[in-house]
């Protein structure tokens, strides 16, 4: 990216001089973190906000009952300094710290924990982003300012990782209605309580923050974060290279490759917390069981489903796509969380084999043409649309390969990659027939199996709920309901990894990588940042805030160890207006929203 440069001065200049160091010269700018974004951002509203970089907001300007620990990602205190339950498992008492105030000088209280669940409870939009967390309470309390009690109707596992942004009761029981335009602007989200507070908001371009002096912990290394949307990774990279952000993921492979051994770029390869898939419409309802969408009637047949599956090439995909930073897929949980992953038995794999998907559907009753397409009884034609991002190089390379994949085993594939606000719309709508997806986990299981449960669905307006497949199966929500009321760590993980078998079995996606995260910032710029898990966790794929809150700018121990020098600075002053533009026009105009990513 070019750097334009302009300067306009007027008025009378002296020059004086100013005892001290370089330092004081730092000292005078704000230390800023420019973070590059490549992923859109759907909402500020935490109750509805669904993408990875919204969620991500939420986690920066609000603070949550207990978030997961910077070493091992395991519940920690936030608002709540501790917590105890009864004995039988079904009342939950948080003790909620003290002095803790928003960001308009009105304190924070468990009364302000006790509406944002409350508000949940009874409101279908609120339940839109984590409706899953409140989904077996039976209610929420605040007999005074630091006691919680939330009491449910069945035991559940996650009450220690509850992933909610707690909100300002004044401030949001004045929202009547949660869809709403104004809950996603300043004067409502910017009434805040965490290490950071949102000053500006521009969609698609871009959102500012400054650090918040008084947070509990104790203010951030920074005076101001910044997340700058870029159209695609490609120019923010550009952007890293010359100095016009701090910090940037989702690096490609041959991005993360092509910035090794560059000066002052310091690179971070670190274990994934999502996993991508393909979906698969096998003729998707609602909530309230009604047909929607417009998915190929052909893929309600298993055995159909199980013959794309099974062409599906997952090690070239880790090698070839991903360039071997991605381990092989299997279930819905990453391998970072070893006690909750699954993958599939030797005998239960399905295993990459052309010819054993085109003998299944032989057998199944779909012959080829003389084109070599296949036709379903009745005549129709095996034609699928395949839809992703546009934007992305790894969408467009994997839609390259499943086309020619399914082609071998006769069936044709029209690919669709669109923009990340049409994907977002056709596949929350079902008007797909493979769609590319994918998600990032949370280290209680909780969230990733909720994804696929009939109460995931949303309502017939689409509203109140989160699922990634629209999958609605008894045996599976039976066994969602187990390992959620199991308290025994060893018992739960078998039954989350028996939903997660029964997901594979059916077919309604395919599991193919989990994707290391692969991430670089500048070192010139900033000496470390707080990682998640320690010691080799990444940067911006966390499940908390540590990364951006532990920010460390380079200068930090320089300008400690420069005080009291004494060198004298020489500083222009005088009635002077000076103006300077460096490359941000150009890097805001080639910003836009990028690829759609769910949380």
């Amino acid at each position: 990216m070019r750097r334009v440069f302009g300067v306009v001065m007027a008025g009378t200049l002296a020059i004086l001089p100013l005892a001290g160091t370089a330092t004081a010269q730092q000292q005078a700018q704000p230390k800023v973190l420019r973070v590059a974004l490549t992923t859109g951002i759907d909402h500020l509203n935490p109750f509805t906000a669904g993408l990875a970089a919204s969620t991500q907001v939420g986690r920066f300007i609000y603070e949550f009952l207990t978030i997961p620990s910077q070493d091992k990602a395991e519940a920690a205190p936030a608002l709540a300094e501790s917590w105890t339950t009864s004995p039988d498992k079904l009342t939950w008492t948080f003790k909620i710290r003290q002095g803790a105030k928003w960001s308009d000088g009105q304190p924070v209280t468990a009364k302000d924990a006790a509406f944002t669940f409350n508000r949940m409870l009874t409101d279908a939009t609120a339940r839109t982003a984590n409706g899953n967390y409140v989904a077996s309470f039976e209610s929420v309390k605040a007999p005074d300012d630091t006691t919680l009690v939330i009491k449910t109707k069945t035991v559940q596992s996650s009450m220690t990782l509850l992933d909610v942004p707690i909100v300002p009761e004044h401030v949001w029981s004045q929202i009547k209605d949660l869809s709403d335009p104004k809950t996603d602007t300043i004067p409502v989200v910017g009434v805040d309580d965490g290490p950071y507070q949102i000053t500006e908001y521009k969609q698609n371009e871009y959102v500012k923050f400054k650090a918040n002096k008084n947070y509990w912990r104790g203010a951030p290394k920074v005076d101001e974060l910044q997340l700058l949307v870029f159209k695609d990774v490609e120019a923010a990279v550009n952007a890293l290279k010359q100095g016009e952000v701090d910090v940037i993921n989702r690096l490609t492979p041959t991005q993360f490759d092509a910035l090794k051994g560059q000066p002052n770029i310091e690179l971070n390869k670190a274990p994934g917390r999502r996993y991508n898939a393909l979906n698969i419409n096998f003729g998707v309802e609602n909530a309230e069981n009604k047909p929607i969408g417009n998915g190929n009637p052909v893929l309600k047949d298993l055995r159909v489903r199980q013959a794309i599956a099974q062409s599906i090439d997952i090690k070239t995909i880790v090698d070839k796509v991903a360039g071997g930073y991605a381990q092989p897929g299997g279930g819905v949980i990453p391998p970072i969380y070893s006690a909750y992953h699954w993958d599939p038995a030797p005998g239960e794999a399905r295993k990459f084999d052309l010819a054993a998907a085109n003998a299944a559907l032989d057998a199944a009753g779909y012959p080829k043409g003389q084109d070599g397409i296949r036709t379903a009884p009745g005549g129709a034609r095996l034609e699928l649309r395949l839809t992703g991002h546009a934007n992305r190089a790894p969408d467009q390379r994997l839609a390259q390969y499943i086309t020619g994949w399914l082609h071998d085993i006769g069936i044709s594939v029209k690919q669709e990659l669109v923009s990340d606000d049409e994907l977002n719309d056709r596949t929350n709508a079902g008007n797909y027939d493979l769609a590319i997806s994918g998600y990032a986990n949370n280290p209680d299981p909780d969230y990733s199996l909720a994804l696929h449960t009939c109460a995931a669905r949303p309502n017939a307006e689409g509203k109140g709920g989160t699922t990634d497949t629209f999958f609605c199966d008894p045996q599976y929500d039976a066994l969602y309901a187990k390992q959620l009321a199991e308290t025994d760590p060893g018992v739960r993980a078998g039954y989350v990894k028996q939903a997660q078998a029964r997901l594979y079995s059916q077919a309604v996606n395919v599991v193919y990588d989990y994707d290391d995260a692969l991430e670089a910032y500048r070192s010139d710029k900033f000496s470390s940042f707080g990682k998640q898990p320690q010691p080799e966790g990444s940067i911006l794929e966390q499940t908390a805030y540590w990364g951006v809150y532990g920010a460390v700018p380079a200068d930090a121990s320089a300008a400690s160890s420069d005080s009291g020098s004494g060198t004298t600075v020489w500083i222009v002053v005088g009635a002077v207006v000076l103006v300077v533009l460096v490359g941000g026009g150009i890097a805001l105009s080639r910003r836009g929203k990028s690829a759609e990513d769910r949380e």
